[in-house]
């Protein structure tokens, strides 16, 4: 049995529903909740993809380590940006502060679920397709998950259903 943790991270690709979910599921819970890409944009007064265009994808990572590295709540829901997984001190502290649950979408449904992903501000290197960095990534949010939720085919309902019972599952 793993020891409670009081904040729950959500991480997973751009369109897995990171912040929708994370906004229902603090208020079932009675915790507070934390968009760690507001977070950035708040302390960079921009939007992320103007960072990402002004700083280059590395550039990009190394704020959102930083910003993920000063989270630091006492009992909330964090909704990470897709990308945070990228960033090892980023994700040794998010794992030390909380269970991390990893919002799996096919990479069918993640196409479907994103249509400008430019704008939304997904960290997509020169050249690389949705594709690669759909497998690059999973590897990695399988490596950090404490608790996976498959949402293919659910809506936010069932998905927040989902993530309450595998949470309840870990935490007995």
């Amino acid at each position: 049995m793993r020891e409670k943790k009081e904040n729950i991270v959500l991480i997973g690709m751009p369109g897995a529903g990171k912040s929708t979910i994370g906004v229902i599921l603090a208020k079932v819970l009675g915790k507070d909740f934390v968009d760690a890409d507001l977070v950035i944009q708040k302390k960079e007064g921009r939007l992320l993809s103007q960072i990402i265009a002004e700083k280059g994808a590395e550039g990009f990572l190394a704020v959102e380590e930083r910003a993920a590295m000063g989270l630091h709540p006492a009992c909330a829901v964090i909704a990470t940006g897709g990308s945070v997984v990228y960033g090892k001190k980023a994700m040794a502290h998010l794992c030390e502060i909380g269970t991390v649950v990893y919002l799996r979408l096919s990479y069918e449904a993640v196409k479907a679920r994103l249509t400008d992903i430019r704008s939304r501000g997904v960290v997509l290197r020169e050249g690389q397709t949705l594709r690669e960095l759909y497998e690059e990534r999973r590897t990695l949010y399988e490596k950090y998950a404490h608790v996976t939720v498959d949402e293919d085919g659910l809506d936010v309902e069932q998905t927040l259903e989902k993530t309450l019972q595998a949470l309840n599952l870990l935490l007995e």
